[in-house]
């Protein structure tokens, strides 16, 4: 069991990421202490009847209507019943881990006005792994995705636990919770605000971070049986371009290709590899870079209070804001960029691929086939990698720029940041097929080499590892489950390149 994460200041997007892969979460006295000084406010807010969004008025556009405090229940157990209108299949459970964590995380701040309870109930849900049920289509934003977690806490909704599914009543009495009755402005703060975005982006950081290191041992790979080079990655000239993903690549390659006689056999017969294989380190250290300024935004994010309206000030002289925190322009904009990212790294991916199996550029059989003619090889699989990068170029259209009119003209103009994080999710599910896809046939050009001269000693640790998942292909069973098999591995760990 991993150590749980302590939530005291910020969270960053690797801890929101290992609490959506099984760690508990674990709020500071401070922590609590914060959302409780909030509370106090909004109660004080309420006693005086100062007027505030969601709070004592209706929400979109009704927002200038006054809601009496006899009535400010009853608008916040609505609030979340009419939100929770989300459609299609669930979020997986590390996606619905990573939105509840984000979600308590934005509350933790202190300034959203959420009862100490409240969020004791979605912090009980979420280390006992009772998860509500959250659709994942429906939402501009983020207003539907949190709607589903909030009806579970009044009761309502459906939550998963260990595959079976069960209502919010039965999964609030298992953690010795009874159903909360929602209090002024709790019902809008636990629809509100940026956590689904930002659960979702920690996520897909989390997995393209590993998908980041394969990618170079998949082109190292590929490259000792393809390139033309003694020294394609050298030092000296890379140091020319100013780019610390660049440099990364670049010895990450040096590393893998370390003591290669196979590259030393073949060096000088071409003046210069084709892109694919000359411009990894120009194009996964771009990708890099990309997603190291992605990750600064996510974390930025995190650090922030995305809640409408904001309580502050003190209960003897309470203070409502009404901002526009909870629009996720920011996150949608990142999102869009990491998507494109991965796109461009399976498209590279791909390209490498189809040298490997082009008879009339690899100098290997045909297709990678273990018989010419009788075998088809790694033909048509090459195929599924190209369907994936197309489908990849599809979704990689930005969805910040999506735009639509909702509320009667009272929110007229939105960001769809959540949107951008699942499609995102979505081309790095790819990405891991595509290079998975590169592997085997790396694997299998390894094998197929005419030469007997020794590989570096790291690509032959990686084709170790690939081999124990994957058996050298002969056209003797469905090739898409040895793409499984190996995406797996790609999925769950990372490269070994320490040979000490």
């Amino acid at each position: 069991m991993s150590n749980p994460v302590i939530l005291d200041g910020s969270l960053t997007w690797p801890e929101i990421a290992a609490v959506a892969g099984g760690a508990k979460l674990q709020l500071s006295d401070d922590a609590w202490c914060r959302i409780e000084r909030a509370r106090e406010i909004t109660e004080a807010l309420v006693a005086n009847g100062i007027r505030g969004y969601g709070i004592n008025t209706g929400v979109g556009a009704l927002c200038d209507v006054v809601i009496d405090e006899s009535q400010q229940k009853a608008l916040s157990r609505n609030i979340l019943l009419s939100h929770a209108c989300g459609v299609g299949e669930p979020l997986g459970r590390a996606e619905t881990r990573a939105v509840m964590a984000a979600q308590i995380a934005n509350f933790a701040h202190g300034y959203s006005g959420v009862r100490r309870e409240t969020v004791e109930g979605l912090l009980a849900l979420l280390n006992a792994d009772l998860l509500p049920v959250i659709p994942s289509r429906g939402s501009v934003g983020y207003l539907t995705h949190a709607a589903a977690i909030g009806t579970v806490l009044i009761g309502e909704g459906k939550v998963r636990h260990a595959g079976t599914t069960m209502s919010g009543k039965d999964a609030l009495h298992r953690v010795g919770l009874q159903s909360l009755v929602p209090l002024a402005k709790e019902g809008l703060s636990l629809v509100n605000g940026t956590p689904c975005a930002t659960g979702l982006a920690s996520l897909a950081l989390a997995r393209m971070a590993g998908l980041l290191e394969w990618a170079d041992a998949a082109a190292a790979l590929t490259y000792e049986s393809l390139g033309a080079q003694v020294d394609p990655f050298a030092a000296m000239p890379l140091a020319l371009r100013k780019s610390s993903g660049l440099q990364t690549v670049g010895t990450n390659l040096r590393r893998w290709l370390e003591g290669s006689e196979r590259l030393k056999q073949s060096a000088g017969s071409r003046t210069q590899d084709p892109l694919s294989l000359r411009a990894v380190p120009q194009i996964h250290g771009a990708v890099r870079d990309a997603f190291t300024q992605v990750a600064e935004v996510v974390d930025r994010e995190l650090s922030s209070v995305t809640d409408n309206p904001v309580v502050a000030g003190t209960a003897s002289a309470p203070e409502v804001h009404s901002q526009a925190h909870a629009v996720g322009a920011a996150l949608g904009l990142a999102m869009d960029s990491l998507a494109v990212a991965a796109a461009e790294l399976a498209a590279i991916s791909e390209r490498r691929i189809d040298r490997l199996v082009n008879p009339l550029v690899s100098g290997l059989p045909a297709f990678l086939a273990a018989e010419n003619g009788v075998c088809s090889g790694f033909m048509i699989v090459q195929y599924t990698a190209a369907a994936l990068v197309a489908e990849n170029r599809r979704l990689a259209a930005p969805a910040s720029l999506d735009g639509g009119i909702t509320s009667a003209l009272q929110e007229d103009i939105l960001t769809h940041a959540t949107p951008a994080a699942d499609k995102a999710l979505s081309i790095i599910d790819n990405l891991a097929t595509v290079l998975a896809i590169e592997l085997l046939a790396a694997a299998q050009a390894f094998d197929m080499q005419p030469q007997t001269l020794p590989a570096a000693a790291a690509t032959s640790v990686l084709q170790d590892r690939i081999r124990s998942r994957a058996p050298y292909y002969r056209d003797d069973r469905p090739l898409n489950a040895l793409v499984l098999d190996v995406k797996e591995l790609v999925s769950a760990s990372l490269p070994r390149i320490d040979l000490g």
